[in-house]
């Protein structure tokens, strides 16, 4: 079985990434010869997704004129949020409810994604159709790049929770369904809602990443990974 649908979130300020982000908005910084939003769109076609939705707000013309001139088969559609930034789950709430039942991806740009991450991300679609549960891509900590995450699950067996101490950080990929989006009444409302509703009913499960974690969190870390001359 197959994912067809994904949602990319890029309606994020990017303000620890001023001043760079005053002008240009945060998916379309180019890393490497692809900007952050091709990344993120060229993995999820790369593995068969057909359709993606995209959010924006922070400079949304610019991404909408971008996508206009993107070169794809797939079908790529606009959530607007313009007038009101949703957070993470109000905007994947807003975003997919035309994928009705259908499971779906949601990437982060803001991790640098590469074909790397192919045979995870089929992994990750086999952990979900066999258990039919939330799925999210963690990496441990000593993977990251940037060291100063503290972590934001524990993972063992497959499976998610959240302690005083955690050792593992969430990729930004993750496949979920509108069932756990229906049944929140907020419009703006975090990702973080949905996930500890999940851990709390042992129903958040999680696949390891092992590759290098690149994370664009801060106008340093995009300055050090530029500095790297990453070549895809």
């Amino acid at each position: 079985m197959k994912i067809k649908y994904g949602m990319i979130l890029a309606a994020g300020l990017g303000t620890r990434m001023q001043p760079i982000t005053l002008k240009t908005p945060k998916p379309l910084l180019k890393i490497g010869n692809n900007n952050l939003l091709e990344r993120s769109i060229n993995l999820l076609t790369n593995h068969g997704v057909e359709e993606i939705v995209i959010n924006v707000h922070h400079l949304a013309s610019q991404i909408k004129e971008y996508l206009q001139g993107f070169n794809t088969n797939i079908k790529i559609s606009i959530s607007n949020e313009e007038n009101l930034l949703l957070d993470t789950g109000g905007g994947v709430k807003q975003g997919t409810k035309h994928f009705n039942e259908n499971p779906f991806f949601i990437i982060n740009p803001d991790t640098l994604w590469s074909n790397n991450y192919l045979e995870e991300i089929k992994i990750l679609e086999k952990l979900y159709f066999r258990h039919y549960k939330p799925c999210l891509l963690l990496v441990e900590k000593k993977l990251s790049l940037d060291s100063t995450f503290k972590g934001d699950f524990n993972l063992k067996e497959n499976k998610i929770s959240r302690d005083k101490n955690n050792d593992f950080i969430f990729t930004g990929l993750q496949i979920m369904n509108r069932q756990y989006f229906d049944k929140v009444n907020d419009k703006v409302f975090s990702m973080n809602k949905i996930w500890n509703k999940l851990i709390l009913e042992k129903d958040l499960i999680g696949l390891e990443s092992r590759q290098k974690f690149y994370h664009l969190n801060t106008i340093e870390m995009y300055n050090t990974i530029n500095g790297l001359k990453i070549i895809d």
